[in-house]
């Protein structure tokens, strides 16, 4: 993965509003396209495709000027993956100064494309860049503690836990050792926004592929190397804690 990405995290926001906004040249979207093809997918096997229409083809109506639609192949890990492979266009996008916000309840005019199901959207707009986030840490997140078991690691845990998630649901948990990191999906009960009740998981699941690409990009900055292994999530809506990924730390 590209990691100057890295210094992107602490830019990056969602943006559920777009204001006073700037046309995004033609030269852009098409690096945006190019860009795409050389992103890092967490599952390599897994076929995905960009496409970005005019935001009229599209129900999101959030002052965007485009949308990004992202289809993938439906196989074990496909959300997560197209959340991993997200999130590196996310950050991508705060580096060319185009404001994003994942819109995971749009539809689009083409719900297939290229033999590919659509998955999710982001909307995009450029905005000036005083509108992107000045501290990080000053964003609403969960505590440290309340996501992050364990002694290790804590300032990898303090800079991963700021990763985007579905009405904020921030759904996941770590346990941490000197030398494994286990990643679950967590589920609160009661808790998700505007998501409708059968979309949580579904949504959940791209948001553990974000905190993925968040963790890989903390690591690789921090030196340490690792090895992942991906542990197939197929917990039903009423299961609090799913186990998503094991890392071993090098």
């Amino acid at each position: 993965m590209d990691n100057s990405l890295y210094s992107m995290i602490f830019k990056r926001k969602s943006f559920h509003i777009f204001r006073d906004i700037d046309h995004i040249e033609t030269s852009e979207l098409q690096r945006i396209e190019e860009t795409y093809k050389n992103f890092t997918p967490l599952v390599r096997d897994i076929k995905t495709a960009i496409k970005i229409v005019p935001a009229e083809e599209t129900t999101c109506k959030r002052g965007q000027e485009y949308c990004l639609l992202l289809y993938s192949e439906k196989k074990d890990h496909y959300l997560q993956n197209i959340g991993y492979i997200g999130e590196q266009l996310d950050l991508f996008l705060a580096s060319l100064g185009i404001g994003a916000l994942w819109f995971g309840i749009g539809k689009p005019d083409e719900p297939t494309y290229n033999g590919l199901d659509f998955v999710i959207m982001i909307a995009i707009a450029k905005v000036a860049d005083n509108k992107f986030r000045k501290d990080m840490f000053k964003a609403k997140r969960k505590p440290l503690d309340e996501i992050w078991n364990g002694e290790h690691y804590r300032e990898i845990g303090n800079i991963i836990r700021f990763a985007p998630s579905a009405c904020n649901t921030q759904p996941w948990k770590v346990e941490a050792s000197e030398h494994d990191l286990a990643v679950y999906r967590y589920k609160k009960p009661g808790k998700r926004g505007i998501m409708p009740v059968n979309k949580v998981v579904h949504y959940n699941r791209i948001d553990i592929g974000i905190f993925l690409c968040f963790l890989d990009l903390c690591l690789t900055e921090n030196g340490i190397m690792y090895e992942y292994e991906l542990i197939l999530d197929n917990a039903d809506d009423e299961t609090e804690e799913t186990l998503t990924a094991k890392y071993r730390l090098i």
